[in-house]
């Protein structure tokens, strides 16, 4: 079956959600709470005094648009909260992607390996090595003795290999 050029098999890459030029995706939620009230709250009230105190109210409705967005941020925020997720996974989620950035320039690491060329600890490269295999992400290997840890390989490049002798 032959792939056509215009449709890629692999997704592609999502850009992170904005709130007025803010990275969601960063944001803890509590902060997601904090900025969607700080949003909603003088719209609300600016809303509030236009159709109390003016004839010109639906002047509200040309900013209204706004509540919108900051509600979904604020739903959001809420839904972390109950979750219990308080912490950003920006600090494990640099150290993953250096380690995996390592991997995919070298094809296969040992720890040992994987501290030399990132800036983490043996034990730490051992133990995200460690979490990423049984999360089935990584493939595991076993020569002399030692661990060598891969990217899993597309079955197009093992049989390509396979053909050439590698």
């Amino acid at each position: 079956m032959e792939k056509r050029p215009d449709h890629s098999p692999e997704p592609s890459r999502r850009e992170p959600d904005k709130f007025f030029g803010l990275d969601v995706e960063r944001m803890s939620p509590r902060a997601q709470v904090t900025t969607s009230l700080a949003v909603i709250v003088p719209v609300a009230l600016a809303g509030v005094l236009l159709f109390a105190f003016s004839e010109v109210a639906w002047i509200w409705f040309t900013f209204c648009w706004v509540i919108f967005p900051a509600f979904g941020l604020l739903i959001r925020g809420i839904a972390g909260l109950s979750e219990g997720r308080s912490e950003l996974p920006s600090a494990t989620s640099g150290k993953e992607r250096e380690l995996l950035g390592a991997l995919q320039e070298h094809g296969e690491l040992t720890p040992a390996q994987a501290a030399m060329e990132t800036s983490l600890s043996v034990a730490e490269a051992d133990r995200m090595l460690k979490e990423l295999a049984e999360g089935g992400h990584l493939d595991v290997r076993v020569r002399g003795g030692g661990l060598f840890y891969s990217l899993w390989e597309r079955e197009e490049g093992r049989e390509a290999r396979r053909l050439e002798g590698r």
